[in-house]
Formats: C-alpha cells, sequence, structure tokens
C-alpha cells in the first residue's frame, strides 16, 4: 500500500484518546476544563500497517514511542478538547508522510571543466575587486 492509499485509510478505530488539564496560565478556562488532547496509536498491534512501514515509524519516531510500542503525539494550543483533538490527529497523519517518505538518493556529478573554469574566473574577479579596495595615495 503506498502513502496516498494510506492516508485515506481510517485510523480512528486504533486511536485511544485521552483528556486532561492542560499546564500554563490561562485562569480559570485552563483550571477547570480537561482541553489537553493526547493521541496513542499503537505501532506495533495496527492492522492497517504492514512491517515495513512499522519498521520505518518505529526507527524515525524513536524518541515519540514509548515501551510498550505506542506513537504519543499530545496537543494543547487550541481552547478546546474538539479542536486538540484534529489538531492532534492532523500531526499523526504529518507525522506518517514525514517518517514513510523514502528520500532520493543523491546522484554525484562531477564538474565539467566548463563550470571548473567558470568558477575559477569568478574567483579571480572577486580577488581583483578585493585588491583593489586598498588605500589610496594622494
Amino acid at each position: 500500500m503506498n502513502l496516498s492509499e494510506l492516508l485515506k485509510e481510517d485510523f480512528s478505530p486504533e486511536f485511544q484518546f485521552q483528556a486532561s488539564r492542560s499546564g500554563g496560565a490561562g485562569g480559570q478556562n485552563v483550571n477547570k476544563v480537561s482541553t489537553k488532547v493526547e493521541l496513542r496509536f499503537n505501532v506495533l498491534n495496527s492492522n492497517i500497517l504492514d512491517e515495513s512501514q512499522k519498521e520505518l515509524i518505529q526507527k524515525k519516531c524513536k524518541n515519540q514511542i514509548n515501551s510498550e510500542g505506542e506513537l504519543i503525539i499530545v496537543s494543547q494550543e487550541e481552547r478546546t478538547q474538539l479542536r486538540n483533538k484534529n489538531t492532534v490527529i492532523k500531526k499523526f497523519k504529518e507525522l506518517l508522510v514525514k517518517a514513510l517518505t523514502i528520500p532520493k538518493k543523491r546522484l554525484k556529478v562531477t564538474p565539467t571543466a566548463t563550470m571548473i573554469a567558470e568558477r575559477l574566473k569568478n574567483k579571480k574577479m572577486a580577488s581583483e575587486k578585493k585588491a583593489s579596495r586598498g588605500k589610496v595615495d594622494y
């Protein structure tokens, strides 16, 4: 399954949400309302991901995965629990894209003779420009 098909999948049955009170300043709303949302997604027991995808996610997101193999994403930026829940889901999908995209291999390119000559010409011009900035005799 490729990445675009994977992102169209419904991960919601495998999500576990937990709400708690946000930290920091905010006054009465912060002290009373549980708006901070924590998403837990068990990478190891996922039915949607295949083994290679699980390995990639575990390797690239190892700092966000706990000892039980759960990927944990937290959001407390918004003022409501629903908005934080949507933000967490969005962060999860972005993290999936980032973890599962394999970068292209870089091809080494040897510079051509023209490229080398052009670079040396530019260096020479810059050197002459800087050398002409010396003190002026009157």
